[in-house]
């Protein structure tokens, strides 16, 4: 049988020598040390000893509230102030617009490297269902270039907003993957958390929660969340996002919290830019991070992912779906600095994630799906710290994306090669 495409000598953490890697009908054939005898022909590239990784995985993402900057009329520097403002401007959204925005959230995504996305899109009585129309007509586009996730998200409440319970069972009916919910909009969190998880429950979906977005301690609807997914034997598949109330928290009480996290299988997606950005910010001293607590979550055998959140807009200023630049930024505040620690950042944008969002014939293995990525770098640390150049992307063994970066240095300072150090 011969491959499609052969990927000679890459690097990968996972393996302790250069390999090759056979593609065939989208698929990874072989994976060896060296091509396999029997197997001959197909596109070759030459890896060089670069470091090869399955396609990135951006987990928390909101394309219909991406690029809204220039729409502000105020600057937001409180959470209220950012969803405020976020739902005066989605007054005015159109399909056009959002469109508009997405695509170049979508393509930024897939130039750095995503092969999979899992966005959140807002479901309510103001926007109604076409932000939804404009996420199921981007998957259906992008689907060989990208796998999208689409959650049904009711960013306003669902008690606060009557009517939007109906349009989140219209939205799953018409194809959303996963049910949203958000435990600090609606006054009642019991009825709002029995909503969303009977609505899981009854169209058969995971369930991905904004949950404890406060710097206050005594916020902590991760208990009741915890409980419900045990009540409705919904381990493994309930994510939540934010989570940084567990921050604040004394180190034995948050200890415990987060081992029942691990033993009910929740999956937490940490979104430092959003998060660093607007917690802590009545602390008049010693400012919190803001940050969920990584490292203790880790420990107790939690799965800990993390997510871009936001591009540019009031609830995140920054942003260039790269997953490496919030990868970069959760290494540099969550004191995430050992060789081991850059593994696991890696892991989070892949494996991890794959995990969390429950994907199927994944990663570098024979069997799955070649959704691949080959960095300009020779090691991970390169990879994260430098956010090296994807040299190419593929998805299912396809070209999606490449990216050469080339510096040319003029005779002035081409020059100091030519001289001795020190003399």
């Amino acid at each position: 049988m011969e491959p499609d495409l052969i990927i000679q000598r890459f690097s990968n953490p996972h393996f302790s020598t250069f390999m090759d890697v056979g593609i065939k009908a989208g698929r990874i054939v072989f994976l060896s040390e060296h091509q396999p005898d029997s197997y001959s022909g197909g596109n070759i590239i030459e890896a060089h000893g670069r470091v090869l990784l399955p396609g990135f995985i951006e987990p928390h993402i909101h394309l219909d509230k991406a690029f809204l900057l220039n729409q502000m009329k105020e600057e937001a520097l409180t959470i209220q102030q950012a969803m405020a403002s976020t739902l005066e401007m989605k007054r005015t959204f159109t399909k056009e617009d959002i469109e508009i925005r997405s695509t170049q959230v979508i393509q930024q995504a897939i130039a750095h490297g995503v092969t999979h996305m899992r966005c959140h899109v807002e479901i309510d009585p103001i926007v109604n269902l076409i932000g939804l129309e404009v996420m199921l007509e981007l998957k259906e586009r992008y689907h060989d270039a990208l796998t999208l996730q689409i959650v049904a998200f009711p960013q306003e409440g669902i008690i606060k907003q009557p009517g939007t319970e109906e349009l989140l069972k219209t939205a799953l009916q018409l194809g959303a993957d996963v049910v949203g919910g958000i435990t600090y909009q609606d006054p009642n969190l019991e009825e709002h958390l029995s909503t969303v998880f009977n609505l899981a429950h009854t169209f058969n979906k995971p369930l991905d929660l904004h949950v404890d977005f406060s710097d206050d301690p005594q916020i902590l609807a991760i208990l009741t969340i915890i409980r419900m997914t045990h009540e409705y034997d919904m381990q493994g598949r309930v994510s939540v996002g934010h989570l940084t109330s567990l921050g604040s928290l004394p180190y034995e009480q948050a200890k415990e919290i987060c081992k029942s996290i691990a033993d009910a299988g929740i999956h937490v997606m940490c979104l430092p830019a959003t998060d660093l950005y607007l917690n802590g910010r009545g602390d008049d001293h010693r400012p919190r991070r803001g940050l969920t607590p990584v490292s203790l979550l880790l420990e107790q055998g939690a799965n800990v992912i993390f997510g871009s959140n936001n591009i540019q807009n009031p609830f995140t200023p920054f942003g260039t779906a790269d997953p490496m630049d919030t990868g970069l930024l959760l290494a540099q505040t969550a004191y995430m600095g050992s060789k081991q620690d850059v593994v696991t950042i890696v892991e989070m944008a892949t494996t991890r994630a794959a995990q969390a969002l429950q994907i199927d014939h994944y990663g570098l293995q024979v069997g799955a799906y070649a959704d691949l990525v080959l960095c300009d770098a020779f090691d991970l640390r390169s990879v994260v710290y430098e956010r090296a150049p994807r040299l190419y992307v593929w998805k299912k063994g396809k070209l999606v994306a490449s990216t050469m970066k080339q510096t040319t240095f003029y005779h002035e300072i081409a020059a100091f090669d030519e001289r001795k150090v020190g003399s």
